[in-house]
């Protein structure tokens, strides 16, 4: 057997188990003997921050940053604006006082796309790539912490699956969009940025994420929203965060983002369209509490 399948095979199994124990409590049940005091929403803010803090360092090797103070600026800002977020959510759960810092921060991340997408040069000079990288990782790791319902002042409100299926609807449009373009695909979809997506692919996925998303809204009712419309917003948005990802890479000529996950990339290549999808979602959330 080929040991690179191998290989991707074990880290892969790693990543999923990894990602399972930090957003479901089968990870506070698995180590609340050993830690007592444990809550599953530890494991979970644990998580995002390990991937805030590793993305930020793979983005500033990817946008190949001088050794100027902007380099240096990347980890104070992003701290300081996950802190705003983590503060927010980790204790009190879920907001819906949807605030103008608030809105404010949603139209930055469809901004810094358009730039990377149409005026990528800007993203040459030092203060632009100081500024894509925070808006690109801080902001939408900071509204994934606000997905699931959990409360550290409200211990008797369980920690829910929210993050957990969004993860699965992505593993799955991812899935079906592959098989669906190799066995139909024609029609590119992006062949500079990504050219094995074709518009065959994007559609299978789609299709085949609803009913995904059909049988999550069936089997746990107690989720946050309708599935099956989180689905339809998955199976659009996490392609494009994987051309968003691309694109990047492209940009600044590099294949992958890091190597932290043997046979898979780093961690940007991993959760490309997880940085989309949680600020998408998280925005979805609020909308169907409001109306």
């Amino acid at each position: 057997m080929d040991k690179n399948l191998i290989q991707r095979t074990i880290s892969g199994l790693i990543y999923v188990f990894v990602i399972a124990i930090c957003t479901t409590p089968f990870g506070e049940y698995l180590f609340g003997n050993i830690i007592p005091d444990l809550k599953q929403q530890y494991l979970f803010y644990g998580l995002i921050t390990f991937f805030l803090v590793v993305g930020l360092y793979e983005c500033i090797k990817i946008m190949k940053f001088d050794n100027s103070i902007y380099k240096w600026l990347v980890f104070p800002i992003a701290a300081i604006i996950y802190y705003r977020f983590s503060k927010r959510f980790f204790y009190h759960g879920f907001f819906f006082d949807v605030n103008f810092s608030e809105i404010l921060s949603f139209a930055l991340i469809p901004i810094a796309v358009i730039t990377l997408f149409k005026y990528s040069r800007e993203l040459y000079f030092e203060n632009g790539k100081l500024i894509f990288t925070v808006i690109y990782l801080a902001l939408p790791f900071g509204f994934a912490l606000g997905l699931p319902k959990f409360s550290t002042l409200h211990p008797d409100k369980p920690f829910t699956l929210e993050v957990f299926m969004l993860f699965v609807l992505i593993w799955g449009s991812d899935t079906f969009a592959y098989l669906t373009g190799k066995f139909f695909g024609k029609h590119k979809m992006a062949p500079k940025i990504s050219p094995k997506k074709t518009w065959e692919g994007f559609a299978g996925g789609v299709i085949l994420t609803l009913i995904l998303g059909f049988f999550v809204e069936k089997y746990f009712p107690e989720l946050r929203g309708n599935w099956m419309i989180v689905g339809l917003l998955t199976s659009i948005f996490a392609p494009l965060g994987d051309l968003v990802e691309s694109q990047l890479k492209r940009s600044f000529a590099v294949k992958d983002s890091g190597n932290i996950i043997p046979g898979h990339g780093g961690i940007l290549d991993r959760l490309d369209s997880f940085i989309i999808c949680a600020p998408v979602i998280y925005l979805y959330f609020i909308l169907e509490k409001l109306f």
